[in-house]
Order: C-alpha cells, then sequence, then structure tokens
C-alpha cells in the first residue's frame, strides 16, 4: 500500500493583510500576513497535506503563567497546533472549531494548541478568550514571532499535527473547519484509538 497525499483544497495566493492587522503590524511589527480565507470554510481533513514523520519546528511559547514551554512537553499526545493571532480575521473565523474540537480529543490524549503570535504575549489571548466565552483552549503565545520563521511563512493561520512521537505529520496553510469526523477520526488513528493504519497516515 502506498502513503496518499493530499493535495491542499486552499490555492496559495498573494498573501494579504486586512486593514487591522496592518495598523497593528506597523505599531507592532508583525511581520505576518492573514492567510485569505474561502467562502464557507473546508473540511480541514481534505485540505492539508500529510507526509512522512519529521521533526516538528522547534518553538517555544509560554502559557498564561508565564511558563516557557516546547512541544517535548507534551509528547506522548497528539497535538493540533495553530498558530494565530487576534487580529487575524482568518484565524479568528476557524477559532471557535478549534474551541468544539478540544474536548472531544481529551478522551484520547489529543489536545489543540492554539500559539498566538501577539506580540503582547498571552495578555492579548486572555482578553480575546475573556471576551468571546472561549474556555477549551489553553492561553499560549509565542510574542518574538519565532514560528513565522521556522515555519517558512509570512502569513496565518497556519496549522500542524504531531503525532505522539512527537513528529510533525500534516501541515495546513490557510483557515479551515476542524471540528469534523474526518479530522478526530485522522486523530484517532495517531494515537492508536482508530483502525490500525500504519502511521495514522491515509492509506491506499
Amino acid at each position: 500500500m502506498s502513503l496518499t497525499r493530499k493535495r491542499p483544497l486552499f490555492p496559495r495566493r498573494t498573501l494579504i493583510v486586512a486593514a487591522p492587522a496592518l495598523a497593528l503590524g506597523v505599531v507592532f511589527g508583525n511581520r505576518a500576513g492573514a492567510q485569505p480565507a474561502e467562502d464557507g470554510l473546508a473540511d480541514a481533513s481534505t485540505g492539508w497535506q500529510t507526509f512522512p514523520p519529521i521533526n516538528p519546528p522547534a518553538l517555544t511559547f509560554e502559557d498564561g503563567s508565564g511558563k516557557n514551554l516546547s512541544f517535548a512537553d507534551y509528547k506522548g499526545h497528539v497535538l493540533l497546533v495553530n498558530i494565530w493571532a487576534t487580529w487575524c480575521a482568518p484565524c479568528k473565523e476557524e477559532l471557535p472549531g478549534f474551541a468544539a474540537l478540544a474536548p472531544k480529543l481529551k478522551p484520547f490524549g489529543g489536545l489543540v494548541l492554539p500559539i498566538s503570535i501577539d506580540v503582547t504575549g498571552t495578555g492579548a489571548v486572555e482578553a480575546y478568550f475573556k471576551a468571546h466565552k472561549i474556555t477549551t483552549l489553553p492561553v499560549l503565545a509565542d510574542p518574538s514571532g519565532q514560528a513565522l520563521d521556522r515555519l517558512q511563512t509570512n502569513g496565518i493561520p497556519v496549522t500542524f499535527i504531531v503525532n505522539p512521537a512527537g513528529k510533525m505529520v500534516a501541515r495546513l496553510d490557510g483557515a479551515a473547519a476542524w471540528d469534523t469526523p474526518g479530522v478526530i477520526a485522522f486523530l484517532r488513528r495517531l494515537a492508536g484509538k482508530g483502525e490500525p493504519n500504519q502511521d495514522g497516515f491515509m492509506q491506499s
């Protein structure tokens, strides 16, 4: 059987920055642009690209208490890592899907890690979560912007999946719908809780 690698359904277009993002970028030096969302978010499981396991970007980030973290702190868990910002319209469009998905992953050890690149750090995330009544996601931030360099992108959102061994196995650039049966099934397989497909990849 051969590994099926799905081509993204989201066309790679010139990165654009919404007016609020541009204003904040000028003031605070944000280097990212917002990846434009499609009209009606498509199922992420039909748009991401899967690949043989590789090391994830060596990121460090902080939680709401100021503790420094890395992916090594979550080894043994399936991770859905989302790089986003409170000023990014497509990021905010897909965030409720992550919030709805997070509790569904807990039974098999899956975690959603939304890492904000707001230069004001976790304070911006806490305020945004409070204003939008988001209670199921952790407060995490990388105000240094290192995530952009190490993912070799100038646009957000970017989301990638890390398996329990700590290896990255899928990535999607741009906004998508994440609270879907396809996403959950894929993550369950990675956790060893679904059908025994090797490495959790779709086989053909």
